[in-house]
């Protein structure tokens, strides 16, 4: 399928007959070290869930570009909304796309910050409440990847700036990245809420974006598309179990 920015009415009228599935992606405007640009994690999710739908039969939607950034917040260039705009503005989507006919949504996330994730969770187990024949998943793109990434990355723990995204960058938008970082990992204190957070992170890296390079981020977004096409597959053919199954 097209993306559905290229889509004309009559087109998605038609195809809505058969294709009511759709790829949400999520991203932010965020700091991604000295090296790559603010929109990684949106060009990240956007293209990952283009590549999908020109594959297979579901939509591909325009991103929300804004996400939850908690520790990147004092970073240059960070801009985030809270948690309640986050989950309105996921429900508000969610519920056109429903109104259009639309009854599996994949909430496909590029930031996979832990405050973040969780609000798009929340609100997806609300939408699931008040409406029940909708199929929904919620997953960041280091879910994805974290099983169909194994034997392509190399750096133990990377999810940031560090060797995938760059990779991906340099595959996607060789023109957008400039240069490289060295290998860093955030330091904040176990439980203890901090105010100063970019003097627990100065670079905003999370691993090593010298192990990175265009040809691994080819081999890493076809290695996602694999991946989320099957997540895809498994929640079309998805069905909660009765309650009342297996009593007596």
């Amino acid at each position: 399928m097209p993306v559905l920015e290229e889509c004309t009415m009559a087109f998605f009228e038609k195809e809505r007959e058969s294709i009511r599935t759709v790829i949400l992606p999520c991203g932010s405007l965020e700091e991604h070290g000295p090296h790559l640009p603010l929109g990684t994690d949106t060009l990240h999710a956007v293209a990952l869930a283009n590549a999908v739908a020109r594959r297979f039969p579901v939509w591909a939607a325009p991103p929300l570009w804004y996400g939850l950034c908690r520790s990147s917040r004092e970073h240059p260039g960070t801009v985030g909304i809270t948690s309640g705009t986050l989950r309105f503005l996921l429900q508000d989507v969610v519920g056109g796309f429903y109104g259009q006919g639309m009854r599996t949504v994949v909430v496909l996330s590029g930031h996979a910050g832990g405050t973040h994730m969780a609000t798009l969770v929340d609100a997806a187990e609300e939408l699931m409440d008040r409406l029940p024949d909708l199929r929904m998943a919620v997953c960041s793109v280091l879910d994805i990847g974290r099983s169909a990434w194994s034997g392509i990355q190399e750096t133990p723990g990377d999810s940031h700036a560090g060797e995938v995204e760059t990779s991906l960058m340099l595959h996607l938008h060789p023109n957008w990245v400039c240069g490289t970082a060295e290998e860093a990992y955030p330091v904040f204190p176990e439980h203890i809420l901090v105010r100063n957070k970019r003097a627990y992170w100065p670079t905003g890296v999370w691993g090593n974006p010298k192990a990175a390079s265009s040809e691994k981020g080819a081999r890493l977004l076809e290695a996602s598309v694999v991946a989320l096409a099957a997540l895809i597959e498994r929640l079309n053919s998805w069905r909660d179990p009765d309650p009342l199954e297996g009593s007596t």
